[in-house]
């Protein structure tokens, strides 16, 4: 081949590329079009239910000692002077902590009044539109206002909320939403939070709608080939003049990111008649070809789509998330998940997010369940009120079962303003807002209607809020959470619940499973153990027991990890799984609690309403010394306890217990204490081993200390005598005779290194918190678990620190400071990511601290 060839073969190959090019662009500009056509009709169809979740440009005061309100609310009024933040947001845990204040609430400045404004996007086009606001929650009394006026209020700061603000409404002009909220005036036992602390929407639709949570989705017959669906939907007229509405439903399968796939149903279309400013309720029933069951280890869901129709136009379309499943609470025989006996593993968990403190982040909650999955549960108990809802989201889609529940109190408080106060005029509606917005979630299997009520002997109330409970959700049974043992066999609980439900109490578990009149109704161990333990501290010697000598021994108000320390009211994990293999009727249980949280700092929470936890005169005014005697002093405690992790979400031993029953099938086995006791040499050093193995054996430095099988009723294996001497402590696990799993820990230097992991949760494939953890090690990189080191952490841009804690129940140092001590070996940073970040800009946190250099961390 010639030059002059080569040329005219490469002008032939570049005719022949730009006729592809010119053809490819007719092809783009094709599907452009296609895909513009599709976006315009999608833009459509979404004006007709449109929603816009209210997250940033919100403007913050927070009233300070003799300030006004005067014209906070009205339109006009100047705020430019408040701070700009986004909700959610909880301004209890931003001035820090104040042991002055009380330690029950967590030391935290969480009482008093803030005001939140924002401007809302109404147009004149939206004009006929029927627009609302719709709150999560809000803490806590809140009052709405729209453009000065007041729209409507709302004490409970636990249930999700909606207010029509179609009178109010400038449209095409200014509209400025107010919402003051006031915790001044309302008293908690552990911390509640304060301030807009969940997601709040603006709602438009059209006249004709479905009402705010008004669509129950019930499954009454499932087989292989179908899945019966019975759809009722409340929908509302708001035009002035009758309306022929028809409804058809459509059905999909959803993945675990919310990505929808068409399945074959079949639902007959329903077409009513719905008068002029009136409401009427429809019922659409179908079928679901070969449907998928939600359970534990498959949580497939499912979404309905519910269109209306005025004529030919689509005036609303509402969808709500389901699965197939049939439970069982059997009177005698536990309880079943679609025919499948299931053992109830699970934690109650306060609401809020450690030290993020009430706000909330769906990532944050959905680490905490991943960590407690990791651990064997399947079950949680929101105590003691609803949840934010994005909780049972997650946990439909995580194979998690959950017993909602909705009061602390009733008409009689345990605290002097908590919601007994506004029990009477509310409790109908609050109890109704829970039930209609979490009963289409597959996930929720029970309700309960109250945790320990001092009025837990008022027959006539505990049967008029089952009543009610049934009639909004004949689906489930409702129970409660009572420490009064004879609420069980007294006719109390036979009453007002379908579940017998006692926290505690363990000495009633047989009175009422043999009582012959409870033999219609089976028995929950609502809350149990109570264990409590700090994670990477040890006292010697060795005891068990209740934490009434704890002051004594403890002067830095902190608790053993060997986990043989509970109040007067609680047990060791042992004696509970004990009590539930002797008692295999009882359904399971739910530990006082999983995580550790903000207040309640029990042994060394001062708090009067631990009285409640005790019936006998003499074990109350026996406490009540004790709780006078503590409140003369400075305690520094401002979280619990009782968690199975710490508040950072790092494990405690008692973890493994857990899990090695939780999870038998996993090879597993977990040693305690750490081995770094300079001062201990020579001296009894027990050893305590979790494992799910049958036996283990124990060595020091290379030398057996003994091979020991898992007895009976036994749940730890101990060996009691061990001596300390430095070096490397091994257990190896055995399962039916054969290596099953092991475990070390060594004595280690100094910690001279920096070890940074970051770990994301994201939700429907988008994240915005990293959790970054600072392990400290030595110079061979081997933790190290007694290490204090000062650190100080910074990120760079396109991300900010928004939390920082370590895990010691007694640090006073605020969450959002960027100084702070490791606590036996670590840390945890919370990092948010800025969504606005340029695309590919890298992100670094740098932690550095004293005698351990610095380290690094590509966000």
């Amino acid at each position: 081949m010639n030059d002059d060839d080569l040329v005219r073969g490469l002008r032939i190959l570049t005719a022949l590329y730009m006729i592809f090019l010119n053809k490819l662009k007719k092809q783009c500009l094709r599907q452009s079009l296609l895909l513009l056509c599709v976006l315009t009709l999608s833009n459509v169809y979404a004006q007709d239910r449109q929603v816009d979740v209210l997250r940033d440009g919100w403007r913050f005061y927070r009233l300070e000692k003799n300030d006004g309100e005067q014209g906070f609310s009205n339109r006009d009024f100047d705020d430019k002077a408040w701070r700009t933040l986004s909700v959610p947001h909880d301004w209890g845990v931003e001035k820090g902590f104040d042991v002055s204040l009380e330690n029950n609430t967590g030391l935290l400045h969480w009482k008093g009044i803030g005001w939140y404004r924002k401007d809302l996007d109404i147009g004149a086009e939206d004009k006929g539109k029927r627009i609302a606001i719709e709150f999560d929650g809000a803490m806590a009394n809140a009052q709405v206002y729209l453009n000065g006026k007041l729209v409507g209020e709302w004490p409970y700061g636990y249930t999700s909320f909606s207010f029509d603000l179609n009178p109010y409404v400038d449209f095409g002009g200014k509209n400025k939403l107010a919402v003051r909220l006031d915790t001044e005036s309302f008293d908690s036992r552990w911390y509640p939070g304060a301030g807009i602390y969940r997601n709040v929407r603006l709602v438009k639709t059209n006249p004709v709608h479905v009402v705010y949570n008004g669509v129950f989705v019930t499954t009454p017959v499932i087989d292989e080939k179908n899945g019966k669906v019975s759809l009722r939907a409340d929908i509302r007229n708001g035009n002035n003049a009758y309306g022929k509405i028809t409804a058809k439903v459509k059905v999909y399968a959803l993945d675990e990111n919310d990505r929808r796939t068409p399945v074959e149903s079949k639902f007959a279309d329903v077409t009513v008649g719905v008068p002029a400013k009136g409401d009427h309720t429809l019922r659409l029933d179908g079928v679901v070809s070969k449907p998928k069951l939600w359970s534990i280890e498959t949580p497939n869901r499912y979404l309905a789509e519910l269109d209306l129709y005025d004529g030919d136009r689509l005036v609303d379309q509402y969808s709500t998330s389901f699965g197939f499943r049939t439970i069982d609470f059997t009177p005698r025989d536990g309880f079943y998940l679609n025919g499948k006996r299931v053992q109830i593993k699970g934690v109650c968990n306060h609401h809020d997010l450690g030290p993020l403190g009430s706000a909330f982040y769906v990532e944050a909650a959905k680490r905490q369940l991943v960590i407690m999955k990791e651990m064997g549960l399947n079950a949680l108990r929101t105590s003691h009120n609803p949840p934010a809802p994005e909780i049972l989201d997650l946990c439909d889609k995580m194979g998690i079962i959950v017993q909602v529940e909705a009061f602390d109190t009733w008409r009689k408080g345990k605290k002097k303003n908590d919601y007994n106060l506004a029990f009477n005029g509310w409790h109908m509606m609050d109890l109704e807002a829970m039930i209609k917005r979490d009963r289409n979630h597959p996930s929720v299997v029970m309700w309960s209607n109250g945790n320990e009520m001092p009025d837990q002997w008022d027959l006539a109330l505990g049967k008029s809020l089952y009543t009610v409970a049934k009639s909004l959700d004949p689906t489930r049974p409702i129970s409660l959470g009572c420490n009064w043992g004879n609420t069980a066999i007294n006719g109390f609980q036979k009453e007002s619940t379908d579940v017998y439900g006692l926290n505690y109490r363990t000495s009633f578990y047989e009175k009422t499973l043999n009582k012959e009149e409870n033999k219609q109704k089976g028995l929950l161990a609502s809350e149990t153990s109570s264990t409590l333990s700090t994670r990477g501290e040890y006292f010697f010697p060795v005891k068990f027991g209740t934490s009434k000598q704890l002051r004594e021994i403890n002067d830095n108000f902190q608790i053993s990890g060997y986990d043989v320390t509970y109040p007067g009211w609680g047990n060791t994990p042992d004696l509970q799984f004990r009590l539930l293999e002797k008692y295999p009727a009882i359904y399971g249980e739910f530990v006082w609690t999983g995580f550790d949280y903000l207040g309640e700092p029990t042994p060394y929470n001062h708090d009067m309403t631990n009285l409640l936890n005790f019936r006998d005169k003499k074990k109350r005014e026996r406490l009540k010394k004790q709780l006078e005697e503590l409140g003369k002093i400075e305690v520094p405690s401002r979280s619990s306890y009782f968690g199975i992790v710490d508040l950072c979400g790092f494990k405690k031993d008692r973890y493994y217990m857990y899990q090695s029953q939780w999870r038998p099938e996993l090879p597993m086995a977990h040693i305690l204490p750490h081995w770094n006791w300079p001062g201990r040499k020579g001296k009894v050093t027990p050893v305590h081993v979790y494992t799910s193995g049958d036996e283990a054996e124990l060595f020091l430095n290379g030398r057996s200390l003994g091979r020991q099988k898992v007895k009976a009723g036994e749940y730890r294996l101990q060996w009691n005598d061990v001596t300390y001497s430095p070096g490397t402590l091994k257990v190896v696990a055995y399962k039916d005779g054969k290596k099953w799993a092991e475990d070390v820990v060594r004595t280690t230097g100094k910690a001279r290194k920096i070890r940074l992991t970051k770990d994301v949760y994201p939700v429907n494939g988008e994240n915005e918190l990293c959790f970054v953890t600072v392990d400290l090690t030595d110079s061979r990189g081997r933790f190290v678990a007694d290490a204090d080191n000062a650190l100080e952490f910074s990120v760079s841009d396109g991300a900010e620190i928004i939390a920082s804690d370590n895990g010691d129940p007694t640090s006073l140092i605020a969450f959002k400071e960027t100084k702070r001590p490791a606590f036996n070996g670590k840390c945890l940073i919370i990092v948010k990511l800025d969504k606005n970040r340029a695309s590919g800009q890298k992100t670094v946190l740098r932690v550095k601290g004293t005698g351990v250099g610095c380290a690094s961390i590509a966000l």
